[in-house]
């Protein structure tokens, strides 16, 4: 039993009074909904904040047309289980479904063709693909070909002292015209970064090593590949990957757990074996809880599951080691998405959607999704809510450096959108035989900080410094659960299946044998 500090005795009046919890959350991300799951199924009573207005972070819904779309994540890799096990433990393993075969285009200057179908982050595995000879050319083909018999160099292993950059990999490996025509597109409408300014490792684990036993970077690929599930390179939720989020937040409140939003943590302190969070209310509106209080905190066990922003200054506060950490940032991503009505696009012209080069004159998009070619289910919806003819496309914007007040307003990025839709897909939108329904925009700041060259070992200074802190009553030296944890993309990975498995590899280590 410790002394109670300053902050612990009993307010005075027109003060808020001290919450207690077992363990608080700060973020309401997937990655902090997960945490929190798992330690409310341990029995303990579990407080979860976070600033926004709903729960779910990049996992989000909106409502455009009448449809319940994805505002953010509208997939996930199925490179690993990870998130399919997620799925499956919140009882939607039936709802799990996969997109439409056709796959997508990439867009230059000179045309638009369709992607290689085998490949990673747009590293092809077939050199052979006709699709490749299309988009490359036969001077670019024949660079490629080097892949297969020129030696690995010390600086692309595992063991390299300097970890090596995607692009650096790709460059060195495939030359120029594979990085920029087909890897430089996908990786900006995925991580929303240069290949340059991501660690391999990060972003393809096992790549290095698999280059290094095959001798070939499309071997090494190939054999990633080989061993991920059978099928389709990603995967969704029936009715949107926001089916997840909900699911575990009904889950953690009927265990009796309590979700915040509206609620800024604004200071983290350790005192006597405790956590002491400082808040703040940042809005009136409370979408999972009634108003509650937004006064200090006591806690036993503190998971940071917020975005870097929030999440290195607090860091950096507790753990003096941790001084030098930067602030992962990620180029701000626009997403703009349109309901429209036109026949035209029941052909899907351009498949499930188009990854666009910085080369394409008059498009400003980096993505284009044409979602309702992509899942059956809401080409369904539509029909249903709209009637035939009836599409749903949606538009990445937001490229490295690019500045992001150019997406400052609604009514402009909306009007942007269609004539790009109009443009990679070869269609009219908007004229006599068409119709934009609806439209809405939605906006990431810094939602996807590049995984830079380095990452690793910046994640496990990290970890290290948070295992330090150790519960009440155990020994600093103790090799128990820790009273703290971080987790989140910054760390993870970008993409559900990283952050998936990272999360709740976390939540094991800490609540399993609690």
């Amino acid at each position: 039993m410790t002394t109670p500090t300053e902050s612990e005795k009993e307010p005075e009046e027109g003060q808020n009074e001290v919450e207690r919890a077992d363990v608080v959350v700060i973020g309401a991300g997937i990655a902090g909904l997960i945490v929190a799951d798992r330690a409310a199924a341990a029995g303990l009573h579990v407080l979860v904040l976070d600033a926004a207005d709903v729960p779910g972070g990049c996992v989000a819904r909106h409502e455009v047309g009448g449809l319940a779309l994805d505002a953010g994540a509208e997939s996930y890799a199925t490179r690993s289980t990870a998130v399919a096990d997620l799925a499956r433990d919140l009882g939607l393993g039936d709802e799990l479904v996969t997109p439409d075969p056709a796959g997508a285009w990439v867009a230059h200057r000179d045309g638009t063709w369709p992607l290689p179908r085998a490949g990673l982050l747009g590293i092809p595995t077939d050199l052979d693909d006709p699709s490749l000879h299309a988009a490359l050319g036969p001077d670019a083909l024949a660079r490629a070909r080097r892949d297969a018999t020129d030696p690995v160099p010390a600086e692309l292993t595992p063991g390299a002292p300097t970890p090596p950059s995607l692009g650096t990999v790709v460059r060195t490996r495939m030359g120029e015209q594979v990085l920029d025509r087909l890897v430089r597109p996908i990786v900006s409408g995925v991580h929303a970064a240069d290949p340059d300014a991501l660690d391999a490792q990060a972003v393809a684990p096992g790549l290095l090593a698999a280059l290094e036993e095959t001798g070939s970077l499309a071997a090494g690929v190939a054999r990633l590949r080989s061993t991920a599930k059978a099928g389709s390179a990603v995967g969704s939720v029936r009715g949107g990957m926001h089916r997840l989020v909900d699911a575990l937040a009904d889950r953690i409140q009927a265990a009796g757990g309590t979700i915040h939003t509206g609620r800024a943590v604004t200071g983290l302190h350790r005192t006597d074996d405790t956590w002491l969070l400082t808040t703040e209310q940042v809005t009136t509106e409370q979408v999972t809880t009634a108003d509650g209080p937004h006064g200090p905190i006591l806690a036993d066990h503190v998971v940071l599951a917020a975005g870097a922003g929030t999440a290195v200054p607090l860091l950096t506060g507790l753990f003096p080691s941790l001084a030098d950490l930067p602030a992962p940032t990620g180029a701000p991503v626009t997403l703009a998405t349109l309901v429209v009505r036109s026949t035209a696009l029941d052909t899907h012209p351009r498949g499930t959607g188009v990854l666009v080069g910085e080369d394409v004159p008059g498009v400003e998009a980096k993505a284009l999704t044409h979602a309702t070619a992509k899942w059956e289910w809401l080409a369904d919806a539509a029909a249903e809510t709209a009637g035939p003819g009836v599409h749903v496309v949606r538009l990445s914007y937001g490229r490295p450096g690019e500045d992001a007040s150019r997406y400052a307003d609604d009514a402009h990025v909306l009007e942007t959108a269609r004539r790009d839709a109009a443009t990679l897909l070869g269609v009219e939108l908007g004229g006599p035989d068409s119709e934009v329904l609806d439209g809405d925009v939605v906006r990431w700041p810094g939602a996807l900080p590049a995984a830079g060259p380095g990452h690793a070992g910046r994640v496990a200074r990290i970890r290290t410094a948070a295992s330090s802190v150790r519960p009440a009553g155990n020994g600093k030296h103790d090799t128990g659960p820790s009273a703290f944890a971080v987790v989140g993309g910054w760390l993870a990975g970008n993409g559900l299946a990283a952050v998936v498995a990272d999360s709740r590899a976390q939540a094991a280590q800490l609540f399993d044998n609690m």
